[in-house]
């Protein structure tokens, strides 16, 4: 007979404060709590009917969004379980700029699922097994649902097409202009290999008032600000970029100076002008008439610059300055003198033209068919770029429109590098569910109910923009209708019609909602492994947060007698 080693119950394991939660009830089914409560923060917001949001972040700033990676990063999310799922958008919007709500929805949806199987007595390891194989089926048949994919010489009319859906799921109604206007704006940018498009050559200025109608694209840089010298419009000029102040140099030492007559005074500063003439006349005479003022800038360092016919604009951010040098070919200097032929920019032309009632500066690069392009005219290789300019009536409007372009832009160069589009509305969600059901169905063993239990939680993107759109009860019928139109021959394009204007379902594929399948993907990919993550934990421990206890505040002031 074995003898029993008695337990104490005293062990001193972590130190004062700690947390430690374990077990698939404090541990994994409190996870998967928090993490329901996240998905359905953001699931409202999904689709082209989804609710927008409206948050004041810890400044102070209030943002009106259905963008659920704005959402996310705005609201401060502490739970760890949650972290993860916030990562794995964040991942989501790194790698593909768009889908991000799908991530955090599909991952909440997997583990209420997971929730069921746990209470009924499944191990973790078994759901977590499941849950993989199921993804890998799901993925290896995704690939089997193209149904197009986008043309290779790239027009605006396709572009406008592929953007459409990604843009209409963020600004419903507006998504033909917006769509437009960011093709056109891509296209005049594109390099001769499409595959080496980059999203920070198409820029965003918003101005205020107008309506989304008068916004435009223009091709080069828009500054929302006015030159600082008389000289508003340059044509065909070199360019300097100064990172350093256009003034008077201050001297490093301090030293006094004893001054006798009135002649001395008035020649003290004689000295420093002509020096400061000197610089600003070898600059004019090595062609340059544009500055580009990275810093601050003297009066009278803007009298000799007028009075050469220079003109001057400050950019204070050092990001657009960057850009800026990339868009010229210029070399940012950190002296003041005259540039070197390799360091000084070029650019077509530079002007000051009023937008709605606010002026602003534009370096604009000539394309063919513009009067004054020279196609000869070699003087610079010059990066491309160009411009939306975004008008609306409040700030919070033209923040959001700003997010959807940016959308749109990150899908551009997500179906430059692979082109294959799927059927959208939820039609691939749910043709996948059917199939990977079906293969769950010939497994043998306990991870066939992970694989099964993953096939229903895809169901969730259909009847999410379902009852966005429809409501809650009306939302389980179109889903209902939905699988009996991919039960019959053919009915994988079917997806939801979020107008309604029969049964709420309509072919995906007809009415050319098309997703990029590479997003849709990585969005799977990256759901499944957040809800791998969180099953496969089994304890919690936290340690006592850094800081001593918060000190009351006192009703008066602390010096005065109780």
């Amino acid at each position: 007979m074995s003898l029993k080693v008695p337990k104490s119950n005293n062990l001193q394991l972590f130190k004062d404060g700690y947390k430690h939660l374990q077990g698939i009830e404090d541990a994994v089914l409190r996870n998967i709590q928090a993490v329901s409560e996240l998905s359905d923060l953001v699931r409202t917001s999904f689709g082209p009917n989804g609710r927008n949001k409206l948050l004041i972040n810890h400044l102070g700033k209030l943002f009106v969004t259905s963008d659920a990676a704005t959402i996310i990063r705005e609201v401060e999310v502490v739970h760890p379980a949650a972290k993860l799922l916030v990562m794995a958008s964040q991942a989501q919007e790194s790698e593909m700029g768009d889908a991000t709500n799908m991530v955090i929805i599909l991952a909440g949806e997997l583990l209420k699922k997971a929730e069921h199987l746990l209470i009924m007595g499944l191990h973790p390891s078994e759901i977590i097994k499941g849950y993989e194989l199921a993804a890998k089926k799901g993925l290896e048949e995704l690939e089997k649902l193209t149904t197009s994919s986008l043309p290779t010489p790239l027009t605006q009319s396709t572009l406008s097409l592929a953007l459409r859906p990604a843009i209409a799921s963020k600004q419903y109604g507006f998504e033909d202009t917006l769509s437009s206007l960011v093709a056109e704006a891509a296209l005049a940018v594109m390099p001769p290999n499409p595959k080496n498009f980059n999203v920070d050559n198409v820029r965003v200025v918003k101005i205020m008032g107008g309506s989304l109608s008068g916004s435009k694209v223009v091709r080069g840089m828009v500054f929302g600000r006015e030159p600082e010298g008389m000289i508003q419009k340059v044509n065909k000029s070199k360019v300097a970029v100064f990172t350093c102040g256009l003034d008077v140099a201050q001297t490093e030492t301090k030293g006094t100076v004893l001054i006798k007559k009135a002649d001395e005074l008035l020649n003290f500063t004689t000295g420093e002008e002509k020096h400061l003439e000197k610089i600003f006349q070898e600059i004019a005479d090595s062609g340059v008439r544009v500055i580009i003022a990275g810093s601050t800038m003297g009066e009278l360092a803007l009298h000799y610059l007028n009075r050469m016919n220079i003109a001057v604009l400050k950019v204070l951010s050092k990001f657009e300055l960057r850009r800026l040098c990339r868009v010229v070919n210029a070399t940012p200097l950190a002296r003041l003198g005259a540039p070197t032929p390799e360091e000084a920019g070029y650019v077509d032309v530079f002007e000051c033209i009023e937008v709605g009632g606010d002026r602003v500066t534009v370096l604009r690069q000539l394309i063919d068919g513009d009067e004054g392009f020279d196609p000869t005219d070699k003087t610079a290789e010059r990066t491309r770029t160009a411009t939306i300019v975004l008008r609306g009536a409040t700030s919070n409007h033209l923040d959001d429109l700003e997010r959807a372009v940016d959308d749109g832009v990150n899908v551009i160069k997500a179906l430059l590098k692979d082109g294959r589009l799927v059927p959208g509305a939820g039609a691939t969600e749910l043709e996948l569910a059917k199939r990977v059901d079906a293969y769950g169905s010939g497994l043998k063993g306990l991870s066939q109910h992970g694989v099964r239990r993953w096939a229903t939680a895809l169901e969730v993107i259909p009847k999410t923009l379902a009852e966005n759109a429809l409501g809650g009860a009306e939302g389980n019928e179109v889903v209902t209708r939905l699988w009996a139109k991919h039960e019959e021959e053919g009915g994988e394009s079917w997806g939801v019609d979020v107008e309604a204007e029969t049964d709420g379902t309509l072919n995906a594929a007809d009415y050319k909602i098309l997703d990029p399948l590479a997003s849709k993907a990585w969005a799977i990919r990256l759901a499944t492994e957040a809800a791998v993550s969180v099953l496969s934990v089994d304890s919690i421990i936290m340690s006592k947060p850094a800081g001593g206890p918060k000190i009351p505040e006192q009703a008066g002031n602390w010096d005065a007698d109780d």
